[in-house]
């Protein structure tokens, strides 16, 4: 897990240097539909052009993976293109809400407050040389989570039946995500923690050596 030369986690296959992959394209994509969809929610408030774009985001997201299995294509720009992608999303969609009032702001500090600890954990593994670990499937269940929230979200904001039968959905996919966000994060803590002790221990094993074989 904690070396240079990446082998993605889910494909099993070992990382190369390419970045003009299709698996990458879509996450540029992606990543250019985040202001259009900030401007939506924000400015004309479209929400069903809103939740159009974030199925859409949602849809390529899964299909940029099974692209780079089924191509070959993984790449260590997309392994770490992806997650951020998905993250930029996911802080729009809070900062949209919460200015909306369709989530609570204490959710959304939350999950940012997250997104920051793990954001320091970066340069602390870089440091001691280790590349940042792969996205776990619990990281990857909290955004399939939210994924399926934010939409269901937005669409429980109507007043019809759908919106009714829906609404405790949304809520329970919230839950979730925001569980899984915070456990995953918790993760990633607990693996730079273990992996910095590691390298720590290092050293003083190999002058251990030493001295016994003088």
């Amino acid at each position: 897990m904690w070396h240079a030369n990446r082998v993605s986690a889910e494909t099993g296959q070992q990382a190369s240097d390419r970045i003009w992959t299709i698996p990458n394209a879509l996450s540029v994509l992606r990543l250019a539909g985040v202001p259009v969809f900030l401007w939506l929610l924000l400015g004309p408030e479209e929400d069903g052009w809103a939740l159009a774009l974030l199925v859409a985001s949602a849809l390529t997201d899964w299909l940029d993976g099974k692209l780079a299995r089924w191509l070959n294509q993984t790449s260590k720009f997309g392994v770490l293109l992806d997650p951020a992608a998905d993250r930029l999303y996911i802080f729009a969609t809070l900062l949209a809400f919460v200015l909306r009032d369709i989530l609570p702001l204490w959710v959304a500090l939350m999950l940012v407050g997250r997104e920051l600890v793990v954001g320091l954990c970066l340069p602390l593994l870089r440091r001691a040389g280790y590349a940042p670990p792969e996205v776990t499937y619990v990281g990857k269940a909290a955004t399939f989570c939210l994924m399926y929230a934010f939409p269901l979200l937005l669409l429980v904001q109507t007043d019809t039946t759908a919106a009714e039968v829906f609404r405790p959905i949304a809520y329970a996919f919230t839950v979730w995500g925001a569980v899984l966000h915070l456990w995953s994060g918790l993760l990633y803590v607990l693996q730079t923690i273990s992996a910095l002790r590691q390298r720590s221990d290092a050293p003083a094993s190999s002058a251990e050596d030493s001295r016994s074989d003088s």
